[in-house]
């Protein structure tokens, strides 16, 4: 359809994608990602901000696809945390020590040394943080203080994609610093977070040439009540996607490189969320 765009899907792993995506279930995660390949072109790879990658993992996922595919993938959550988990388990309102690893260019090259020989085939590396508290988080300027210091250490040229979960830290000041440092604001539709397209109208000169669009959805628990964490059909249908449908079309016309991830908690089946955005970019767009 366009050069500058990639849809596919946040993770991949999903059985009752059979008779859609896939024709049979696998046994292994990594099984699936051949015929996912001939159907999409980008993936998202969730399961990295849970742990360090292995080499092995690493070099079985690019086996699997064509040198073409563009995987997305999250850093280590240890990189974004500001505080460690309290040792006796989480507590409302209480915090365990501070983290040593948060935003550390050691521990982010450890990262890139695990997962270099994908490097070629990620589109973006994202880093995912939390909602911030005062607790956590003094200011939106400390935040910023603490990201700029962060880049100026990494290597030059990475698709780096930064996620607030703050509102109140998607103001000029992060667009810009994110421009001066080449990285991608990563546009989450999530509850609590401004509407994307109304974040890409107020930033979008700000925006130079990537920008990573999830559409994530709104309360997790409840789709899956809903869906019994069967992935296959819509169960909340979001008339408002026609909005990102429109910022995709206006990104493009503005020859931003778009990379598009969409979960199946956002209406319950990604596959038809990504039919329908693909549907109407093709009616703008021919």
């Amino acid at each position: 359809m366009n050069e500058n765009l990639l849809i596919g899907t946040c993770s991949w792993n999903y059985p009752s994608w059979v008779g859609d995506v896939y024709t049979r279930t696998q046994k292994r995660s990594v099984d699936y990602l051949p015929e996912y390949a001939q159907k999409y072109r980008t993936v998202e790879i969730d399961s990295w901000f849970y742990k360090m990658p292995e080499r092995a993992e690493v070099i079985s996922y690019r086996a699997a696809v064509d040198p073409g595919f563009v995987f997305s993938a999250k850093v280590p959550q240890e990189i974004c945390l500001t505080h460690l988990r309290p040792a006796d388990g989480p507590q409302r309102g209480k915090l365990g020590p501070a983290n040593p690893g948060f935003l550390s260019p050691q521990l982010f090259q450890t990262f890139l040394d695990r997962v270099e020989p994908l490097l070629p085939q990620l589109g973006a590396i994202m880093l995912e943080f939390e909602y911030l508290s005062k607790a956590k988080m003094p200011s939106p300027q400390f935040f910023l203080d603490q990201l700029d210091q962060f880049l100026n250490h990494l290597p030059p040229g990475l698709p780096i994609a930064i996620e607030p979960r703050n509102a109140d830290y998607l103001v000029k000041d992060y667009f810009e610093l994110l421009a001066k440092h080449g990285a991608a604001h990563v546009f989450s539709e999530k509850l609590f977070l401004p509407h994307i397209w109304e974040l890409f109208a107020e930033f979008k000169d700000l925006i130079s040439d990537r920008a990573v669009i999830r559409l994530l959805g709104d309360d997790r628990k409840a789709m899956e009540e809903l869906t019994k964490n069967r992935w296959d059909k819509v169960v909340v249908d979001r008339p408002e996607k026609a909005n990102v449908v429109g910022m995709i079309d206006e990104m493009l016309n503005r020859r931003i490189r778009v990379l598009v991830n969409v979960n199946n908690h956002y209406e319950g089946a990604s596959p038809s969320t990504i039919r329908f955005i693909e549907g109407e970019l093709y009616k703008l767009r021919g």
